[in-house]
């Protein structure tokens, strides 16, 4: 799985129909299929990226509401798994937290950061609960987060809303961001 596609659809309905079409045209896996706050649908595929290509298409193509789309080729597995799964973080990793104003830009820069360098990516939230905004969680030893967070950061750029690196984080607090227990 090399490719990310991403496909945001105005109706609810129409959105789980969709979902079931683009998993079923193209051999991708669904990574996450859910709402947002304001009443869209949001559909994460992962795949070879002629499979997700497909999969996109075919969303585009339809006679559906689509508010957006796109294919991030080259995407880290970090990511992808991330959408799946939140981890813990370990004893003594740092944390740093990305929120942006839009989840699309999130994805890319959560993707940025962890190339950057050696950090984990515990968590991606997108635009459940959160007013369409999305954030991420990331761990590692200080100077990597920092680095990663400046990544993050000028990824972003004005949709950035705030990011933030806390060097040893109490484990309550940790757990409270991941919601995930080691």
């Amino acid at each position: 799985m090399d490719s990310l596609g991403v496909v945001e659809v105005s109706s609810i309905a129409s959105g789980a129909e969709l979902a079931d079409f683009m998993v079923k045209a193209a051999d991708v896996e669904l990574l996450r299929a859910g709402t947002l706050c304001s009443g869209r649908f949001l559909i994460y595929v992962a795949g070879d990226r002629e499979a997700v290509e497909t999969s996109v298409n075919l969303a585009r193509d339809s006679e559906r509401k689509i508010a957006g789309s796109f294919v991030i080729s080259h995407i880290s597995p970090q990511v992808t798994a991330a959408l799946k799964k939140s981890e813990a973080a370990l004893p003594g990793e740092a944390l740093g937290v990305v929120e942006s104003r839009f989840v699309s830009p999130a994805i890319q820069a959560a993707d940025r950061a962890v190339k950057r360098s050696e950090v984990r990516l515990l968590k991606f939230v997108s635009g459940q609960g959160i007013a369409g905004k999305a954030f991420f969680v990331l761990a590692g030893d200080v100077a990597a987060v920092r680095e990663s967070v400046d990544a993050a950061r000028e990824a972003l750029g004005s949709r950035l809303v705030e990011a933030v690196v806390i060097p040893s984080p109490a484990e309550s607090l940790a757990r409270a961001l991941t919601g995930a227990v080691r």
